[in-house]
């Protein structure tokens, strides 16, 4: 099997279908939430939908570089997330959530193995691989935010 295609399968994990290392998943998690419990804030720290929003901000910005587009994601902007009003709202921001990470999986999956190790735009932000790498490591971070952000809404309702 391609090194790729394991790190697909490891960001695959994350966010749709994995149970091996947290035993659930960004999908299974958000999925059944209203839009009022994820915008639901706990004192000053950010919502779910804000972590959700800020998750996907860094993935489909990968994406734009992986189908030859700009880097042109700036950490300042990663948690401007549009206002969300209305299940619609929420469910419009989760459906795209899942097609990005599809289509982020998938074009993993198709880099040859020793892309990896090229550049990733600048030489002064490393590779591939520690680009790709890191977004599955900041996404278990804030999915565990998430996952403990969950069980304080539900049990407070």
């Amino acid at each position: 099997m391609k090194l790729t295609t394991q790190i697909a399968n490891q960001f695959r994990q994350v966010y749709l279908n994995g149970k091996w290392i947290a035993n659930t998943n960004l999908k299974e998690q958000l999925s059944d939430l209203t839009w009022q419990q994820a915008t639901t804030k706990i004192n000053s720290l950010n919502s779910i939908a804000t972590l959700a929003f800020h998750l996907n901000y860094y993935t489909a910005g990968l994406i734009k570089v992986f189908e030859g587009g700009p880097l042109d994601i700036k950490d300042q902007y990663s948690f401007d997330i549009p206002p969300i009003a209305s299940q619609e709202d929420w469910n419009t921001l989760i459906n795209t959530i899942w097609s990005n990470a599809e289509k982020f999986a998938d074009l993993v999956e198709q880099m040859p193995d020793d892309q990896l190790w090229t550049p990733f735009v600048k030489e002064q932000y490393g590779n591939y691989y520690r680009n790709i790498i890191g977004v599955i490591e900041h996404s278990y971070y804030h999915f565990g935010q998430i996952v403990i952000l969950k069980k304080q809404i539900l049990s407070a309702t």
